[in-house]
This record gives structure tokens, sequence and C-alpha cells, in this order.
């Protein structure tokens, strides 16, 4: 799958210094990175509402669930947070060294994303993430184990049912093929909600008018229109993001988002599923975003996670996923193939 042309990021340049130099800007990065103060007003927009606007991101490397090894501890001290960016920072240096051009190709099966990409184009973050001035050890916050709660029983039957029903013909069309591969749609629920960094392309453009707010995601080409104090749509339109209707609490932007696309389904979430987002600007270079998930049917019980999204420079590129794309047909032609050689029905 043809993946974006996507450069000129800060991130990146950090990669590519010397080792060295990694080290000190990312202890830099460290320090300025707890910056956040209580009493921050957030600058205003035409309408009066608190400015939220300009260019974001969330990369960090900080886990969605938290690891194992910190059990039910939430926070890290900061000689944790130094040591883990600075193992960070080695293992990025070495991965920068150049590729040895005589290696043999991967075999089939092989599953390494080195094998795939050059690390100058991952942008999973180089430090911590911090929250209200607290190093976290998972993005979830609750439950407090920081880990996804099980699937209910339904959920259990309703996924299996699925993944058999996939399994028959998984190369029958394009419509069997997941969205992130038909360009339909990031993975890892990037465009959101829930808004969640991934593997690179962790870039947001927020855009504030009355009435609207609009968020540009690197990812793919994807816009979230969050309509103000508006009425849900119809239930018969339902948008590959989910129907988004905010209002204000305070400086507060606060997102509910339900009728998301019966194809879209994150983490095996129903249609039952509502999203509720935060968004709130602490810092000149901060904005909070914490996002909740409620799916009775499927999760024993709801999720929270928080995220801090942070200011940048970078300039966002377009995607071009569908652009010299030819995963889709190349997969496709090779199940054919295969049916032909096998005497199997298409």
């Amino acid at each position: 799958m043809n993946k974006c042309r996507v450069v000129d990021r800060v991130t990146m340049h950090l990669r590519l210094a010397p080792a060295a130099g990694l080290l000190i800007l990312v202890a830099l990065i460290s320090m300025t990175s707890t910056a956040q103060t209580g009493d921050y007003t957030a600058p205003r927009t035409v309408d009066g509402k608190a400015d939220l606007q300009g260019m974001w991101t969330n990369n960090t490397i900080t886990p969605l669930e938290r690891p194992t090894q910190f059990a039910n501890k939430a926070f890290l001290s900061e000689q944790e947070q130094q040591e883990m960016e600075r193992e960070v920072a080695q293992r990025s240096a070495l991965a920068d060294l150049p590729s040895d051009p005589n290696r043999p190709p991967p075999t089939k099966g092989q599953i390494d994303l080195e094998d795939s990409y050059n690390n100058f184009w991952f942008d999973d973050g180089t430090t911590v993430a911090i929250y209200n001035g607290e190093r976290r050890t998972s993005l979830i916050v609750d439950p407090a184990n920081g880990r996804i709660p099980a699937f209910t029983e339904a959920a259990q039957q309703r996924l299996a049912a699925a993944a058999q029903a996939r399994s028959q013909a998984p190369f029958k069309g394009p419509e069997s093929r997941p969205l992130a591969e038909r360009c339909l749609l990031s993975f890892g629920s990037s465009s959101g909600p829930p808004m969640l960094p991934i593997l690179y392309n962790n870039h947001y453009q927020i855009v504030q008018s009355p009435g609207y707010v609009m968020i540009l995601v690197e990812m793919v080409h994807d816009a979230r229109i969050i309509r103000i104090d508006a009425d849900p749509l119809p239930a018969v339109h339902a948008p590959w993001l989910g129907d988004s209707i905010g209002h204000w609490e305070g400086d507060t932007l606060v997102v509910e988002t339900r009728n998301f696309n019966s194809l879209q389904s994150y983490r095996g979430a129903s249609e039952n599923l509502v999203v509720s987002e935060r968004f709130t600007r602490v810092a000149a270079d901060t904005v909070n975003y914490s996002v909740t998930l409620n799916d009775p049917t499927t999760f024993v019980a709801p999720w929270t996670a928080e995220i801090p999204m942070k200011s940048t420079e970078d300039r966002l590129y377009e995607y071009a996923c569908h652009e010299g794309n030819y995963a889709l047909p190349g997969v496709l032609a090779g199940a054919r193939v295969e049916e032909r050689e096998t005497g199997a029905a298409p």
C-alpha cells in the first residue's frame, strides 16, 4: 500500500541527527514539555470562543494501553521518563543507520516493519505523554489499570461470527478488503473519534468558524466537521467519522459523536458506540484532549484516554493514498491467479 509523501517534520529531524545530538534534544524537549500552568487563558476567536486553531500533533512514545510491567502504576518519575526517552532515541539512532543493500528479502509471512519502511517515515513520537504535569505510563486513564475493558459475551460472539464470514472470501472484491487498504479511512483510528496516535501522520489542523469546528487530519484525507449546538443528522445519514455535535463548556469544546457508518468499527464497537471528547487549550503550545468510549453492547465498561496535543510549525502535506497504490489491484489479481491454479470457485 502506498504510504504518504510527507517530510519536513521536527521529529524526523530529530531522528536524522547524530545520536549524541538526539539525546540532548530529547532532554530539552522533556524540560519544556512540562510547562503547563493552571492560570493560562486561551486566546479568543472572533465569536469569543477559546481559540483551538493551529497545527497540532499527538505523537508520543506513551502507549494507549499500560504495559504489563507498570501494573497499576499510572505515572513515571522524572528519571524514568528520561530513561525511556533515552532508550527510544538510541533505538531511533540505530534504525537511522544505512540499510544493508545485500540483505536478503523478507520471507512470506515475515512480519517486520523494518522490512517495509525506513525509520525516516515513522512519526510515533520521541517523548512521554505529559498531561496536566503528570508523566503517564498509558494514555488510558480509566479503568485504573490503563487497559481497554474486556468484550461482553455478546460482542465476542458477534466478532467471532464476523471474522468467520470474512475468512470465507477475504479477496472476493474491493469491498472485502479493509477500509485503510482501500484508502477510505486511516488505520488505528487516527482520524477518530477517538483521535489516537499511530505510526505516522499524527498531525491535525484545527479551524474554527461560528457554528463549526473543522479538524483536518493528516492521515488519508479526512476532514472532521463538528457542528456546534446542532440537531443530530437523520438516522439514514451515517458518515464515516460519525455525526459529531459540539458545545462549549467554558473554554472546553465538548463533542459527542454517534451514528457511525456500519462499515467502520473501532475495536469491534457496535452501532451503539458513543464517543465523548473534550478539547481544552491549557498552554500556548498544548491542547488537552480527553476521549471516552461508551458501548455497553461491546465493552463491559466505558473507558477514557487523555492525550496532550502539542503545537508544531510543521506543514500539512497531501497524503495521496490512492495515487500509485497498486496494493488493491495486486492482491485481487493474485487471488484470481490462485483460483485458476487451484480450480477454486472465484
